[in-house]
């Protein structure tokens, strides 16, 4: 008799196991429409986790969001919070692209604009911490580790990095998803991430391949105005032009989706 029992406690617990796993992946992958780890670089800083408010917490061996794993991201205020704080932050980026259009009518290079906007994006992201000094001291902590300053990395280290300053521009123009899958706001600002995409969505991009017309543009995933205008036009700074031809169905230039036909003159 006790063998019995013993043997259905066994099965009862293994079951139990199973059924906890199933939930956890349900949990974590039920969140988004958009999968987050399907992100190379969402993936590398975020771990699924049930306890999460929005099934997701930091990477403890993330470069770039580690420090905040020490958080409890199982407390509803807390992240709430931390969202609001990060969707401030997103509006606030709004500020660099009329520093672009401002600058391209003054005559300014690419160089000086990359370099003024990578130092605001910078600004930007510390502001956002004014009512938290907590986070302010995480995230200063952070970027003395990844970029020797606690201000963030430099125009110069980006050049370095990436050795053309349009990338720099357009990498200050970009969203950590990551964050923003800690928060409940991948969807929501999902296609403003530069995210690998097939081969055959690359030649499109390049080549244009998919479009309606000459004059038109079919957007493909991974898309920004920003590549459009560097592959189609030749300047990623006339992104803005993009965007005035086609207000009628783009209500942020930060948000394009794939299939949306855009007109380039």
């Amino acid at each position: 008799m006790k063998d019995t029992i013993k043997k259905a406690t066994i099965m009862i617990s293994a079951v139990l196991v199973l059924l906890l796993s199933f939930t956890i992946n349900v949990y974590a992958a039920g969140i988004y429409v958009h999968d987050p780890m399907a992100n190379p670089k969402a993936a590398k800083d975020i771990i699924e986790d049930p306890k999460a408010v929005y099934g997701y917490s930091p990477n403890p061996e993330s470069a770039r969001l580690k420090e905040f794993a020490q958080f409890d991201w199982s407390d509803k205020a807390k992240v709430e919070e931390m969202k609001a704080q990060r969707e401030a932050y997103h509006e606030s980026v709004k500020e660099l692209y009329d520093m672009i259009k401002t600058m391209k009518a003054e005559g300014k290079d690419i160089e000086t604009i990359a370099r003024a906007v990578s130092t605001r994006r910078n600004e930007i992201r510390l502001e956002a911490y004014k009512d938290d000094p907590e986070g302010l001291a995480v995230a200063k902590k952070s970027n003395l580790e990844n970029y020797g300053d606690e201000k963030g990395g430099s125009p110069d280290f980006f050049f370095k990095k990436y050795g053309s300053w349009e990338t720099v521009l357009e990498k200050a123009l970009s969203a950590n998803p990551g964050a923003d899958a800690l928060l409940g706001l991948y969807d929501k600002y999902y296609d403003t991430y530069v995210i690998p995409t097939s081969t055959t969505d690359s030649k499109s991009s390049q080549t244009g391949k998919g479009t309606s017309g000459s004059g038109t543009y079919t957007v493909v995933n991974g898309d920004s105005l920003w590549k459009i205008a560097v592959s189609r036009l030749g300047d990623g700074t006339l992104w803005n032009k993009i965007y005035e031809l086609n207000k009628g169905i783009i209500k942020n230039p930060d948000l394009i989706y794939t299939g949306q036909v855009l007109q380039l003159q």
